[in-house]
């Protein structure tokens, strides 16, 4: 059973986004269209969450043309690039199916707002820049390794 949840750590994406059912999202899914290959967006609202360890997926619902579109998003495909989320939901259910039925103005998720989104969208702020500070460092190390090479290069004259 361990096997299954090692190979899952190591094979699966390091960071995940902390999404919620009841979210609008926007899954950035990459699509092939004969040799060419291009990001689409996907926006709707998350129906629910299956799965778990890499087996973990999210069903995003959105109306098209008065027809309703779901997708299930496997969240460790190496096809899903970003879930970036843009509305809370305030629910009280863990799956959402009962949308499927309304029209309209109905489908609408009530907005979560307060103390609570406001300290996550500060979380995920600060997580962002460390996470492009540490991006930036690296980077400086590595050219300061590359211009400490003892060999110089060979100038062409």
């Amino acid at each position: 059973m361990n096997l299954i949840d090692e190979l899952g750590n190591e094979l699966g994406k390091k960071k995940l986004p902390v999404v919620h059912v009841g979210d609008t999202v926007q899954v950035h899914y990459l699509i092939r269209e004969g040799e060419k290959e291009r990001i689409q967006l996907f926006t709707g609202t998350i129906l629910a969450i299956q799965g778990r360890g890499i087996a973990r997926s999210i069903v995003v619902r959105r109306i098209v043309q008065g027809e309703g579109v779901e997708r299930i998003f496997p969240l460790h495909s190496p096809r899903v690039k970003d879930v970036t989320i843009t509305r809370r939901g305030k629910v009280r259910q863990a799956r959402l199916y009962y949308l499927r039925d309304r029209v309209g103005k109905r489908t609408r998720v009530e907005e979560l707002v307060g103390e609570k989104v406001r300290r996550e969208r500060l979380a995920a702020k600060e997580a962002a820049a460390a996470e492009a500070q540490a991006v930036a460092a690296a980077a400086a190390a590595a050219e300061a390794a590359e211009n400490d090479d003892p060999e110089p290069e060979a100038v062409e004259a």
